[in-house]
């Protein structure tokens, strides 16, 4: 799953230890892909009830929109 992304200096990177918080550039209404071996497959949305979570499969995933990062 890609949830989003982040941009960090290898720097800051480095110094992060665990329970680190990286902020992604996605909100939580954002579709989510679905990959297979890094290829994507499919376009998600994130279910969340009570203490589980889910992905619905919302549509086939378009390789450009992936590959410009949408």
């Amino acid at each position: 799953m890609v949830l989003g992304r982040s941009v960090l200096p290898m720097q800051q990177l480095l110094r992060m230890g665990r329970g680190a918080v990286i902020p992604l550039d996605a909100k939580a209404t954002d579709e989510v892909w679905i990959l297979a071996n890094n290829h994507p497959v499919a376009r998600g949305e994130i279910q969340i009830s009570d203490d589980k979570i889910a992905i619905t499969v919302t549509g086939p995933a378009n390789v450009y929109d992936f590959m410009a990062g949408g």
